[in-house]
């Protein structure tokens, strides 16, 4: 088991008085393998199964809270769409779920964050292992100033992956709806494709490590409508064989595409001076959107606030 990365700002403290995390002997990630191998997966209401339970889940930067007592799950083969105002802590949470968060200076979490019913942020869970497990796509497209071929093939060299690398990339540009645009220039740099071919090139690319959920931090801002579309039709697909979590600020596309909705909000403190995230109403998006539970869920999606 790789150890736990060291730098001393990357601290996960835990309050005692919510529930006992497992003792990492309990579950382990094994580096190297496609599938995690621990205590059964937790099961959710209406026979859901969740990939990620968060419960009690803070987390702030250099001492002032940014997200707040955030507690839902993400499950397997669902879309789940955080959603919420500019500043909400919708990214930060994000971020928490692969440890990203692990690389900002001043940045702790708390509360419990499993994985497959392991303690995401045990001391025995590697970030790199992490991070090929649970693949990310940023606002802006992002591709290395490489080849599109060596963009796909970029992270299984760096992790040390076996097998036929050329079916390997080929098999990440499928999956993502690329290979037809783009299989008679493999060897082309990367910026010269379309914004939308470079998006779905990052997707191809967080696909190639073999993760089993891909997070989407605002993966559409930066397109055109008819790249947006094939995004969100891309999406569609790859819930077949993959949990996805994304962060809108497009209604109509959370609306579109996913499962379940979390709705954030923003809580102002000391009179105005810090503003703290919190999750108002988690549920099926269609409850969200028609018949919310609470009030400012309601005024939010109607577009009465926000």
């Amino acid at each position: 088991m790789a150890k736990q990365m060291t730098e001393p700002h990357r601290q996960h403290q835990r309050d005692t008085e919510r529930p006992p995390r497992h003792s990492p002997s309990e579950t382990s990630l094994d580096v190297g393998s496609a599938v995690l191998e621990g205590r059964p997966r937790h099961g959710t209401r209406s026979g859901r199964k969740a990939i990620f339970e968060l419960e009690g889940v803070d987390v702030a930067y250099s001492g002032k809270t940014a997200v707040r007592n955030i507690t839902f799950d993400v499950a397997e083969n669902e879309i789940t769409a955080l959603i919420g105002p500019s500043g909400c802590g919708k990214s930060t949470l994000l971020r928490c779920l692969n440890r990203m968060n692990d690389l900002v200076p001043g940045a702790t979490v708390e509360g419990r964050i499993e994985y497959h019913g392991q303690d995401l942020y045990g001391a025995s869970v590697d970030p790199v292992e992490v991070r090929k497990r649970i693949g990310m796509v940023f606002q802006k497209p992002n591709p290395f100033p490489k080849s599109i071929y060596d963009n796909i093939a970029f992270g299984p060299r760096v992790l040390g992956m076996k097998g036929d690398m050329d079916q390997l990339v080929e098999a990440a540009l499928r999956r993502a709806a690329l290979w037809d645009d783009v299989k008679d220039r493999l060897k082309d740099n990367a910026f010269g494709m379309s914004g939308g071919q470079q998006q779905r090139l990052c997707i191809a690319r967080a696909l190639a490590t073999g993760p089993d959920v891909i997070l989407m931090d605002e993966p559409c801002s930066a397109l055109d409508p008819i790249s947006t579309g094939k995004i969100e039709d891309l999406m569609m697909e790859l819930r077949e064989s993959y949990a996805i979590v994304i962060v809108t600020h497009n209604m109509q596309q959370a609306a579109r595409v996913s499962d379940m909705t979390a709705f954030f909000t923003v809580e102002l403190e000391d009179e105005g001076a810090s503003r703290t995230g919190r999750v108002v109403e988690f549920d099926e998006t269609e409850k969200i959107f028609t018949n919310p539970a609470d009030p400012r869920t309601e005024a939010y999606v109607t577009g009465k606030v926000g």
